[in-house]
This record gives C-alpha cells, sequence and structure tokens, in this order.
C-alpha cells in the first residue's frame, strides 16, 4: 500500500532510493509509525511522526538532541538523519534481543539495564525539562479542549497528585532523563542495554525514571529495592518512598496520556480503556495506610 508520508521521507535521506530500499513494518507503538529500511550501507529504522505528537509534549528537534548524546553514550541508536520538515528520524537499526518486562525485573538484567540508565543520567545535558505533575495538567487540560470524557475519578486523582507534588516538587536535581522506559525500549545487543525512543527525554528527576523503569516492569518491593541499590549502591528509605510514589506518577501520566490519546490518535487501539486501567492502578496505589507512609518517608 501506497504511503506518501513514508515516500517522501525517504526522498529527502541522502543517498536513499526507494527502489532499492527493502522496507518492513515495525510492529509495536502507540504514538508513531515505524519501518524498518534495509539499504546498501546497512538497516535503519525510519519513525514517521504520529497525528499532533507536539500536543503529547514531543519535540523533535528536542529528541534529535538527546538521541544523539544517548547515543554518543553507546546508549541509543546513531541517529543517521534527521527529517525536520516530517518531524521524523532515521537512526541506525540495533542488531541484538528484545527485552521482556518479565526478563528486565530478573537482578542480572536488572542490572545492565540500570547501568545504562545511570550513564544517560551522569551524561551531558539535554534540552527541555520534564515533570509528571506539569505533564498530568497539560494532558488534562488538552484532553478537556478535545472533548475527551475520563472518568469523574481522574479528580481523586489529581487531588493525590497535589499531594505526591507537595513532597516530591520540593526535592529537584534535574539530571538528563529518558522518561519512557518501557521493555520494549531496551534492546540487549549482548554487550550493553541500549535504549531507543528518545521522544520524551528531557532533564528531571532520575528517580522518576526509576519509578517509571519500576512499574512499568511491575517490579515487586524487593527488585525495587534491588533496583535502588543497583543505582545508589544502598537502599535508603527516603529514596525507596520516593520511587514508589513516581511509580504512582507513571500511572496518571499514563492515565491522561491515554484518554488524551483517544482523540489524537489515528492508531488502532483502545485509548480510553488503557487510560481507565492506568488510572485505577494509580487510584489503588494512592490510598491506605501505605501511601502515607510513603508520604512521610519522602519528606
Amino acid at each position: 500500500m501506497r504511503n506518501p508520508r513514508l515516500d517522501a521521507a525517504i526522498a529527502d535521506v541522502p543517498g536513499w532510493s526507494k527502489e532499492r530500499l527493502r522496507i518492513n513494518v515495525l510492529k509495536g507503538g502507540l504514538t508513531n509509525r515505524n519501518f524498518k529500511i534495509e539499504a546498501e550501507d546497512g538497516a535503519f529504522v525510519l519513525k514517521l511522526d504520529g497525528k499532533e505528537t507536539a500536543v503529547l509534549g514531543i519535540d523533535r528537534k528536542n529528541e534529535n538532541t538527546c538521541a544523539s548524546i544517548a547515543a554518543g553514550l553507546g546508549v541509543g541508536p546513531q541517529v543517521y538523519h534527521y527529517l525536520p520538515a516530517e518531524r521524523s528520524f532515521v537512526t541506525r537499526f540495533i542488531e541484538g534481543e528484545p527485552v521482556s518486562p518479565q526478563a528486565a525485573s530478573q537482578p542480572a538484567m536488572l542490572k545492565r539495564i540500570v547501568a545504562s540508565i545511570k550513564r544517560v543520567h551522569e551524561g551531558p545535558a539535554f534540552p527541555g525539562r520534564f515533570s509528571p505533575f506539569e505533564t498530568v495538567r497539560h494532558y488534562r487540560r488538552a484532553a478537556w479542549l478535545r472533548r475527551a470524557t475520563p472518568p469523574e475519578a481522574i479528580d481523586l486523582g489529581l487531588i493525590a497528585m497535589g499531594r505526591i507534588e507537595q513532597i516530591l516538587g520540593r526535592r529537584q536535581n534535574p539530571k538528563p532523563c529518558h522518561n519512557d522506559l518501557l521493555a520494549s525500549n531496551f534492546i540487549d545487543d549482548g554487550k550493553t542495554i541500549r535504549i531507543v525512543d528518545w521522544e520524551y527525554a528531557a532533564m528531571g528527576d532520575p528517580l522518576f525514571d526509576l519509578g517509571n523503569f519500576a512499574v512499568n516492569q511491575q517490579l515487586s518491593e524487593d527488585r525495587c529495592r534491588l533496583l535502588l541499590k543497583a543505582y545508589f549502591a544502598e537502599v535508603r528509605p527516603d529514596a525507596l518512598a520516593r520511587l514508589q510514589l513516581y511509580r504512582l506518577m507513571s500511572d496518571l501520566r499514563e492515565a491522561l496520556w491515554g484518554f488524551l490519546q483517544s482523540r489524537l490518535s489515528d492508531i488502532k487501539f483502545d485509548f480510553e480503556d488503557y487510560g481507565i486501567n492506568h488510572l485505577d492502578r494509580f487510584l489503588r496505589g494512592a490510598s491506605g495506610p501505605r501511601f502515607e507512609r510513603w508520604l512521610k518517608e519522602a519528606a
């Protein structure tokens, strides 16, 4: 099937001719459309920008910079060509094994993943700033303007978020962060755990990255402790509590992202149900004695 946007992007890459390329659709991804391109000088991934991704807070110019920095650190794929007119990228295809959430939670793999995350956190500064609190508020406004209909329980979620922000908003030591650490964004090349998809990368709290990783892999409390031990060489109660609170914030961000995407995206996926599931998980976590203990210890 002909894809005019794909044709235009390929035409803008120096030295490429569609007739000499092998093109395959890469499955997965809920924001963009991705293609594996096999050319004479190797294999590449071409990312075509999804619908209205700027509303999601994605800045392709910043992504290009962050991805290039990550590549220079030996963590991200090499950026081969940036296509600002198409808001698209071409990166070198990383040969390696995908990492499943189950594999990512195993001690040996978890330590290797932490080593790659930490290399990014200790690297050169990224452009832009990321706050899960500001992101949730922005998504809420944008969803409302587009007549999305989140459940009424979202108001309870925003109240709980306010309590979390009172604690975590005071402690800021921004570092370069990825902010979307799904297992599908990890590739094991045999030596290093490589990380792809830097579209939400910016300066932020490293503990949000760790909390985001923990919730995406559904880490147990013991595995969360191992995660912190691998990162800090110790497990401090305040760091564990902050990680758990950011884990909750990751779910709330995903919930609002889902509600907003239900009005933006043309990808066939039940974004509203996705948002409801994440909101329910946030609300279950953001109540009861354990939540109160986390707030107290994080402070």
